[in-house]
């Protein structure tokens, strides 16, 4: 309960905004006070029903708090009548008729919220050689013959093998309950779905129609901790016909694996709760890819999955728990294939799913659909492929010798713990710019390509307005900081600039530089300039440790894969110091590698060969016992290094004068600030 007998906790996810209210206040109240993102037409009167939450239930030992139904208000007949008429989906309620009676998670779902995520995670566009493992057949079945006694499948069999060589056949009983049905149907011509790599179980017929059927689709799947993406790809010609993504639900455990890890090891069934989570999602996804492209979900013949090892071992229902500390030990590291309804997916019966092999206990399935993607093990240089993300999984080398780590970077390049930060929706600063002179900036967001220095700007985004900085933005509005003289190397917000400018502001012991005023208020706080330089430095020294290993001082390309690395300037990532030196011509994005190579092993069974034998030969570096690691992570925190120089980014930036900034005296009195040239 409460910290005073009259309040209580409230938390929000994915927003992690908190606050302390009396006890019967009303939980959509309480989120519009804290600024938290959720939707309502009706001014909460339980018309509308766009203010759905759900409550988390179990100890959250990241908020200290045990969260539980019986914390809110009983469900009400307000909401009953509202689940009458429109429907309440289980463990919903509505946010305006539930009031606090104790300390709560509660998770605000995408669809509840008003700024909508735009999951920007695309299939990219590449030659994939066509060697699909489910292939249609259109075969003519002899009709039976009381003087040649065969049964029905034991023709279809035959006529596979007459018609299309295909030997070795079994299959699902789920075929034979309608198989004679099928056959009379089509009069004797059926379209059979064959798959050929079932994982050891041989030909498997998972599929038959009556006449002829020429729809076979695939899903490639890439299941991100933070965001979901699916594409519905056409198994005959490769084409993407449909693409989503959504939030991966199981943010309301935890922003980050390791949170995840915790709620299991806390909660007893949590790693059922999130295999639930994260399988329903993939329906719902896989629902609205059909829907867009037109097709039945039982059109749906396969589905390849990637993802960290903590999301590999979720959506398969194993228990993630031993990889929440050493040795982080994977329960399996090699492919799976079994039936997709093994997983509880729901497409065609007869469907099958392929997963990806991990590499080792941090650097999962998705590494290895990057490495599919970009091949780093074909090239004769050294590239440097990083997939920026939660948590960045980091691959170097060429077809000599490839290595593997990942660096816990954190949530902070995805918005989180940044005072104004928010995933990429509309009305989100994706892009800055800092005049060093006046220190005023100029920036633009989602939705508009017009700078908010430029005529009708503010027209052009009155009905998103702007909310807040994604990703993108906060590597340059840091990186802009830096370049302008805001901040030092170090770091630290030059707060003497207050003289000269009013965007420079006193908080607290420190200062923050204001962007925009209005509602809400934007700004950067020395605080965010931490937490991504904390970031950052991790990818950095993970980075380091690798080129060490390989017993080289500089990488000769660099692809940055993932949704955020798809969208960042590279310039700037240059500067912030995310990457080594490199020329910038050498530096590209590789977007949504690691679902683009889900796509070339959904589309190509030789693709699966190579990826089970490339990985298995991958050395992976474990950061956490690397003696080199914290030092390489302590350089790695000035902007963009303390040691390192950039000579390639010198020739197209001007880094800013060496400037030494005192810091606060500790009883909150300011020591005066000097600089020196």
């Amino acid at each position: 309960m409460g910290e005073a007998a009259g309040d209580a906790l409230i938390v929000f996810t994915p927003s992690g905004k908190r606050g302390r209210f009396p006890l019967g206040t009303p939980v959509l109240q309480a989120a519009r006070a804290l600024g938290v993102d959720i939707d309502s037409v009706c001014g909460g009167r339980a018309i509308c029903g766009r203010c759905q939450i759900t409550v988390g239930e179990g100890e959250f030992a990241k908020h200290g708090i045990v969260s539980t139904n019986s914390h809110l208000s009983a469900f009400s007949a307000v909401e009953q009548r509202y689940d009458d008429k429109r429907g309440l989906i289980p463990g919903r309620r509505l946010s305006c008729q539930t009031r606090l009676l104790g300390d709560v998670v509660i998770d605000v779902p995408p669809e509840s919220q008003v700024h909508k995520q735009v999951v920007r995670k695309r299939a990219e566009a590449r030659a994939i050689e066509i060697n699909a493992a489910t292939r249609l057949h259109f075969i003519e079945v002899e009709e039976p013959d009381m003087h040649k006694p065969s049964s029905d499948l034991e023709r279809v069999y035959r006529a596979l093998d007459e018609q299309w060589r295909i030997k070795g056949l079994s299959c699902d009983t789920a075929i034979l309950r309608d198989l004679q049905k099928t056959l009379r149907k089509g009069e004797w011509k059926v379209t059979a779905a064959v798959n050929t790599r079932t994982g050891g179980v041989g030909n498997r017929l998972v599929a038959l129609w009556p006449g002829f059927h020429d729809k076979a689709f695939g899903l490639a799947v890439d299941v991100g901790s933070t965001t979901i993406a699916m594409h519905l790809t056409n198994l005959a010609n490769g084409d993407v016909v449909a693409s989503s993504g959504l939030m991966n639900p199981q943010i309301r455990f935890g922003e980050d694996l390791m949170s995840r890890v915790s709620y299991v090891m806390m909660n007893p069934g949590g790693d059922r709760e999130m295999t639930a989570a994260i399988r329903e999602a993939l329906n719902t996804l896989a629902s609205q890819v059909a829907t867009e492209a037109g097709i039945d979900l039982s059109d749906i013949l396969e589905i390849v999955l990637v993802g960290n090892p903590v999301m590999h071992h979720l959506f398969l229902g194993i228990d993630p728990t031993e990889l929440g500390g050493a040795p982080f030990a994977l329960a399996t590291g090699l492919p799976v294939t079994c039936p997709a309804k093994d997983l509880d997916l729901k497409l065609n019966p007869g469907a099958y799913a392929y997963i990806l092999p991990c590499i080792a206990g941090h650097v999962g399935a998705d590494t290895a659909g990057v490495v599919l993607s970009e091949n780093p093990h074909e090239s004769e240089d050294n590239m440097l492929v990083v997939d920026v993300g939660t948590n960045a999984e980091i691959v170097l080398g060429s077809k000599h010798r490839l290595l593997a780590c990942s660096s816990p970077t954190g949530p902070a390049f995805e918005g989180a713990q940044i005072s104004c930060g928010q995933r990429a929706a509309p009305g989100a600063i994706e892009r800055i710019r800092i005049d060093p002179v006046t220190l005023e900036p100029r920036y633009r967001v989602i939705g508009s390509e017009l700078w908010s220095d430029e005529p009708g700007f503010e027209e052009a985004t009155a009905g998103t307005g702007v909310t807040g900085i994604c990703g993108s933005g906060i590597i340059e509005v840091v990186a802009e900081m830096y370049l302008a003289g805001i901040i030092n190397q170090d770091g630290l917000v030059d707060g003497s600039l207050a003289a000269r400018t009013p965007r420079i502001e006193p908080y607290k012991r420190t200062f923050n530089y204001v962007i925009r005023e209005g509602e809400p208020r934007i700004m950067i706080t020395q605080n965010d300039v931490r937490a991504i330089q904390l970031a950052k430095a991790a990818l950095y020294a993970g980075t380091r440790l690798l080129m060490d290993k390989l017993g080289i001082d500089q990488v000769d390309r660099i692809r940055l894969a993932g949704a955020f690395g798809s969208h960042i300037d590279v310039k700037y990532a240059m500067v912030l110091g995310l990457i080594p030196d490199c020329p910038l011509e050498c530096v590209q994005s590789a977007g949504n590698a690691a679902g683009t190579g889900a796509r070339i092993a959904l589309l190509n069974t030789k693709a699966r060969d190579e990826i089970e034998q490339v990985v298995r030969r991958i050395e992976k570096v474990e950061t956490a016992v690397e003696p080199l690691f914290q030092q390489h992570f302590v350089e790695a925190m000035a902007i963009p290094h303390k040691t390192a120089f950039f000579a390639n980014l010198a020739q197209v930036v001007s880094f800013p004068a060496p400037k030494t900034i005192e810091p606060p005296e500790p009883d909150g009195g300011e020591r005066r600030r000097r600089r020196r040239g």
